[in-house]
């Protein structure tokens, strides 16, 4: 699986790229992660994607759009670290160290984000935080697989490497908005 994680911003044609990544198959999902962003600045931003496509985004903030638009998801974080009551849909979390998420994994999460896998595109001096040793240790312990998405510094072609780790697929980020 490949997830596109949006750009903090809002820009210029950014729901008709969003569009392009989605029907191209390049991306899977396609995470709207805008924080600072208002609800009704998320909103129309969804809006102005083409309805057939809400059940492959997945929100990062305003959690109850996710619910009025019927989104396909909603992404756990510092700022947003509860899923609404009687959410139906996917959840999401995002994980920093292997113990936090060898914690996650025993909880019903659609699949969590493990990062920063290599060093960071989009965040300047955020380095990668794993050896290739333990993140081996860590697929031969059950803890990352198919559930887990590696993130940070992952860009489109290094997606076959990161599932030769073990990955179930990678969360993509400034390879995607260059």
């Amino acid at each position: 699986m490949t997830i596109v994680i949006t750009r903090p911003d809002f820009f210029t044609a950014e729901a008709e790229r969003i569009t392009e990544l989605l029907l191209s198959g390049q991306a899977s999902l396609v995470h709207i992660r805008k924080p600072g962003s208002t609800a009704s600045e998320t909103e129309a931003l969804i809006r102005a994607l083409p309805a057939s496509l809400y059940d492959r985004l997945t929100l990062h903030d305003h959690f109850h759009l996710a619910v009025r638009y019927g989104l396909h998801g909603i992404h756990l974080n510092r700022r947003n670290p509860q899923a609404p009551a009687g959410w139906p849909g996917a959840v999401s979390i995002s994980c920093h160290s292997i113990a936090e998420l060898e914690r996650c994994r025993r909880l019903p999460y659609a699949y969590m984000s493990l990062s920063p896998i290599f060093d960071s595109i989009s965040k300047k001096g955020y380095k990668a935080a794993f050896s290739a040793a333990e993140l081996e240790e860590a697929r031969l312990r059950g803890i990352i697989d198919q559930r887990v998405m590696a993130l940070g510094g992952v860009t489109f072609d290094k997606i076959n490497e990161v599932k030769r780790m073990g990955f179930g697929g990678a969360m993509i980020l400034g390879d995607a908005w260059k």
